[in-house]
């Protein structure tokens, strides 16, 4: 299962309830990703589904989730032959910490698509690319999910950020194969594209929906950030993720907070 299958576990407690520990390496300090907060809701609703896949996930961060002990409420709202749709709630110390309305389904492996849009440029070659492994004892996010970043959207680290709302990286999780948990964490896994308009540090994500629109191939899978509009402490941030097979496997969008250094 690797780390991120063991960090992502929920232990069924009763009806439409699920117990799960939250691991801090999935986090930048005491704060959990988003993306790794939805997976560990989607495994919950997958399991209490008829259907394999959270195919649509629409998901409110009510508070900081922190590393530890958590429960997950699965309260079902409708059950079909093609969808099922659920309100999936984590809850820490009593209180709401995520909530969300996923929708399940079951997507065939493989399938081809009728008709898709213009594939987004190509990403350079992984060998190309930059990393940011910590090489500390106490493996954080940056060690647990393998990423290689685009350069030409990492100006922001050396105070030359492009001037566009933009992140691209190459995306793997050590041990751990391509489903709808790992496409969770996918989709909200590049730094914040504000920071290359001159934002600095953490943009919390307020809201954040999703779709899995195909089971992706194995193999590395290619995300691309962008965004339309900065203005009044708020952005916005889209995300495709693309697979090793040259599919459309996911998308996103998100509105978040800006952090500091625009006004």
């Amino acid at each position: 299962m690797g780390r991120f299958g063991e960090a992502t576990a929920v232990e069924r407690a009763g009806d439409g309830r699920y117990q799960a520990d939250l691991d801090q390496g999935f986090g930048f300090a005491e704060a959990l990703n988003g993306g790794y907060l939805m997976a560990v809701l989607a495994r919950a609703a997958v399991d209490a589904s008829p259907h394999d896949h959270p195919i649509s996930t629409a998901a409110s961060f009510l508070r900081v989730a922190k590393p530890g002990p958590a429960e997950v409420l699965v309260e079902p709202r409708k059950s079909g032959r093609t969808a099922a749709m659920s309100r999936v709630t984590l809850v820490q110390a009593g209180e709401p910490v995520v909530d969300a309305l996923i929708t399940t389904g079951t997507l065939e492996t493989g399938l081809e698509p009728h008709w898709t849009g213009e594939a987004p440029p190509a990403m350079p070659a992984p060998d190309e690319c930059s990393t940011f492994a910590s090489g500390k004892d106490d493996r954080g996010f940056a060690d647990n999910v393998e990423m290689l970043f685009d350069p030409a959207t990492m100006g922001w680290l050396d105070g030359q950020p492009s001037g566009r709302l933009e992140a691209r990286a190459w995306f793997r999780l050590p041990g751990y194969g391509n489903d709808g948990c790992a496409l969770a964490l996918a989709v909200d896994a590049l730094p914040p594209v504000v920071l290359n308009v001159g934002a600095k540090g953490w943009a919390p994500t307020v809201e954040l929906t999703w779709h899995m629109r195909a089971v992706p191939a194995p193999g590395r899978l290619a995300v691309h950030g962008g965004g339309r509009l900065v203005a009044g402490g708020w952005f916005d941030e889209e995300v495709e993720v693309w697979d090793s097979a040259g599919r459309l496997v996911a998308q996103s969008r998100q509105l978040a907070r800006v952090g500091r250094g625009l006004t």
